[in-house]
């Protein structure tokens, strides 16, 4: 289990339009990493929403936001578009991002158990360490308390 102050797993995502991220090649910013578990579903809808009416707050303090799920491309570029979405998404269709970080475990729902993201998220420091993480997100308030904890980094 990754804890704070670790050194951040790296990563090489696709984000569409044939681009991807990687971790190595934002060093020197903070990296806001939320993992979340589906394309277009309530919560997931509503933390996207909140990470990006943020933004431009994330973009003024230097911090890049990526949304990751196992979607695909096509999934994440069709989210986005619906909902105008001022976020990067990248796509960890065989899960090794999630299982680097440690969020894809085992589910259960209606006492049926599945593997599944677990809602998290990973503040991604310049030097490449995680300077906070936080583990089962509750949406609502979220993107604010990452937004403080980005400004807090800078001071």
């Amino acid at each position: 289990m990754l804890k704070d102050g670790d050194k951040a797993p790296n990563f090489a995502m696709a984000t569409g339009g044939g681009e991807s991220v990687k971790l190595s090649g934002l060093k020197g910013k903070p990296v806001i990493l939320y993992f979340y578990p589906k394309d277009d579903t309530s919560g997931c809808t509503l933390e996207a929403k909140d990470f990006s009416r943020l933004a431009p707050e994330f973009r003024k303090a230097g911090a890049e936001v990526i949304g990751v799920s196992p979607d695909s491309v096509e999934s994440h570029e069709k989210f986005s578009k619906k909902y105008d979405l001022a976020v990067r998404l990248a796509t960890d269709s065989d899960k090794a991002v999630a299982n680097a970080y440690g969020v894809w475990v085992e589910k259960s729902m209606y006492g049926r158990k599945y593997m599944g993201v677990e809602r998290s998220t990973f503040l991604i420091g310049g030097d490449g360490r995680i300077a906070k993480s936080w583990r089962k997100v509750k949406v609502p308030g979220h993107a604010e308390d990452v937004l403080a904890a980005v400004k807090a980094l800078g001071k």
